[in-house]
Formats: structure tokens, C-alpha cells, sequence
């Protein structure tokens, strides 16, 4: 176990003196009081999952406070009061860690760790200048997503979710020859933008489908990857000429914002289906809209949006060929658990001073 109960067992040891043979002056609570004080202050700004709480409630290193709820966010206001004077803060990515946040924390604040694999909600550079140590939560989530986009991925090119709305509306009617057919995988080329261990695992996952070619974009390309499934690397427009399938893989940056818009919606195919698990925001959600309710492209398969919750009046909800799913790529038991030791763990680690399991370096 990563943790340490180094704290906790000398903890244990000062109650245990105390009960034994009462102190002369103070008593047990001076005692303890002072044990108490030199916990580091931390505060964890959801309930995340069990695990990860183990972890930081076993420890004897810090002192928590929580936001004891996974329902609803913390309320800004409310999250600017808690942070004042901590040492530590966990955080999952609904929480913008900003500016104003920061100053809110004060000088105290030594290490931020986020349940996520994604930073798009931290200020990076306002972090560095501060000098405050940042952990993250990559790799554990890998299996998780590559199976929910591979599930997202037969759900549209297979029209799933249209077939359980006529099953259960009473189209169901007399069979033809034509009615909700969809796409295949076989023999089909596969496109992936942002070839890392995600997108291997994607692949991976659907080599068995018979898939006849892998191919992706980058910023460059990516041989030790690509060798692994056999990916060729080809341009951006290549990518989406070529691909029945596109899975976008990419991070959110300044230089992927909204990258799939109305030029590479123009040069795909009208029988592709474009799926994103990465971030929203490397979507023009209005280009896409435009594409898939003119026949530009065949379907969609959505797992994220801007802003997310999407409001249920928005344009994409009204389409057949458009499913959404409310961002749960990496909502598995094991997943999340895992998600939510790693943070515990980084955050312990970054408390102590020595290197984290997994650590962001703006």
C-alpha cells in the first residue's frame, strides 16, 4: 500500500501513554492537541470513492474536511471558504482551479490533486508560479474508456438506441429489408486522433471485429504506438477522408479547440461515423449538428459536450443519428476506485515531499 501509517501508529502511541499515566498538567487533550497540530490540513472537495478515502482517513497524515457529497458539486462560494489555509486539496474536474481559488487558499497550499486524467480545469502556469506541486490520475482509466468508445461506437454505426425506441414505441412492425440498418466494422478503416494508450486500447479492442486498417494523426507521428496495432500515420485530412470510423483521442489544448469543425466534417465520408471521448471542447458543436442533419455524415456517438450536462433543449438531442452520453467513460467500480487510491496516494506522497505515482509538470 502506497499510504503510510507511520502517523497514525505515533498517534496511537501518544493516547496510549496518556491513558496509562495521566500527564501532570493538560491531561490527554494537550497532548493529543498537539499531535493534532501537526497534521497537514487537507481538504477534498467531492465524496470520492471509497478507496481513495480509506487511503487519506488511514494515513495519520492529515487532518480532512469534505464536501460530503457526490450529487452535486460544491458551491463556489462555499469551496472558496473551505480551501482558506489548507496544505493539500483533492479535486475532480468540475472544481476551476483558478486565479481566485489560489489567492483564496493562500501560501499554505503545497499540493493540488486532481481525480481526473484530464487539467483542462487547472490554471497550469498559475500553479507553477505558486510553486504548488500537481498530481493527476492517467493510465488507470485506459481499459475503462477504450471500452465504453468501443460500445459507444457499435451503439451508433448500429443504430441501438433508435432500435429500442421503435421496440418499445410499437414501430416494430413487419420485417424490411432495409429498416435501421447500420455500419460494420469489418473490413472498415478505422481512423484515431491522438494516438497515446488510449487509442492503442481502442484498437486493440476492435482488431477482432475484422477491422482491415488503423490509421491516425498527430502532431507527430507516434512509431512505438503505432507499431503495436499496426497504425499508419497519415495527414489530418487523410485521416478524415479515409476513416469509417473516427475516434478522437486527442487532449484538449489550444491548438485542438473545436479542431473537428466544418472542414474535416466537409472531407469525410456521408457513411462515417465520427465518436469523441476525449473533451468537448475539441468539437464545434454547431459544425456537427450542421454535418449529421444534412446526411454530411452517417452518425455520431458523443460521451462528451460543452458545456456538459448539455441542456436537454440543445439542437444535438433532436437528431436520430446523435447519441450522448452523459460523460461515464471511466465510470467503472474498478476504474474509479482506481482513480480515486491514486489521488489519495499522489497528494500523501506530495504532502511528504517525495515524487509522485503520477505527477503533472506544467
Amino acid at each position: 500500500m502506497w499510504c503510510s501509517r507511520m502517523a497514525l501508529r505515533r498517534l496511537q502511541g501518544v493516547v496510549a501513554a496518556a491513558a496509562a499515566a495521566p500527564p501532570p498538567t493538560g491531561g490527554l487533550t494537550s497532548i493529543a492537541r498537539r499531535e493534532m497540530s501537526t497534521l497537514k490540513r487537507v481538504y477534498v472537495t467531492r465524496r470520492i470513492p471509497p478507496e481513495g478515502m480509506r487511503i487519506l482517513r488511514e494515513s495519520g497524515q492529515v487532518q480532512l474536511d469534505l464536501w460530503d457529497s457526490d450529487d452535486a458539486p460544491v458551491p463556489r462560494e462555499e469551496l472558496l471558504r473551505q480551501v482558506r489555509g489548507v496544505d493539500g486539496l483533492v479535486c475532480v474536474l468540475t472544481e476551476k482551479i483558478d486565479t481566485e481559488l489560489l489567492d483564496a487558499a493562500g501560501p499554505n497550499l503545497k499540493v493540488l490533486s486532481t481525480m481526473s486524467v484530464g487539467f483542462d480545469h487547472l490554471s497550469l502556469e498559475e500553479l507553477k508560479k505558486r510553486g504548488i506541486r500537481v498530481g493527476y490520475t492517467p493510465d488507470v482509466l485506459t481499459d475503462s474508456v477504450a471500452e465504453l468508445t468501443v460500445a459507444l461506437l457499435l451503439a451508433t454505426s448500429r443504430r441501438l438506441i433508435e432500435a429500442t425506441h421503435e421496440a418499445k414505441t410499437g414501430g416494430w412492425g413487419t420485417w424490411r429489408t432495409l429498416w435501421l440498418c447500420g455500419h460494420e466494422l469489418a473490413n472498415s478503416t478505422v481512423g484515431i486522433l491522438g494516438l497515446g494508450r488510449i487509442g492503442v486500447a481502442i484498437a486493440e479492442r476492435l482488431a477482432p471485429f475484422k477491422v482491415k486498417k488503423f490509421i491516425y494523426a498527430d502532431v507527430a507521428p507516434r512509431p512505438e504506438l503505432a507499431s503495436i496495432i499496426g497504425a499508419e500515420y497519415v495527414s489530418f485530412d487523410e485521416l478524415a477522408e479515409r476513416s469509417d470510423f473516427l475516434a478522437i483521442c486527442c487532449a484538449l489544448t489550444a491548438e485542438t479547440k473545436e479542431i473537428c469543425n466544418k472542414h474535416l466534417f466537409s472531407k469525410m465520408k456521408n457513411t462515417s461515423i465520427f465518436i469523441n471521448t476525449s473533451r468537448g471542447g475539441v468539437v464545434n458543436q454547431e459544425d456537427l449538428y450542421e454535418a449529421l442533419s444534412t446526411g454530411q455524415i452517417a452518425g455520431a456517438g458523443l460521451d462528451v459536450t460543452v458545456p456538459e450536462p448539455l441542456p436537454t433543449d440543445h439542437p444535438l438531442f433532436t437528431l436520430k443519428n446523435c447519441v450522448i452520453l452523459p460523460h461515464i467513460a471511466s465510470a467503472s467500480h474498478t476504474t474509479r476506485n482506481a482513480m480515486s487510491a491514486m489521488a489519495a496516494n499522489n497528494l500523501l506522497l506530495g504532502l511528504r515531499g517525495e515524487p509522485m505515482i503520477k505527477e503533472l509538470h506544467p
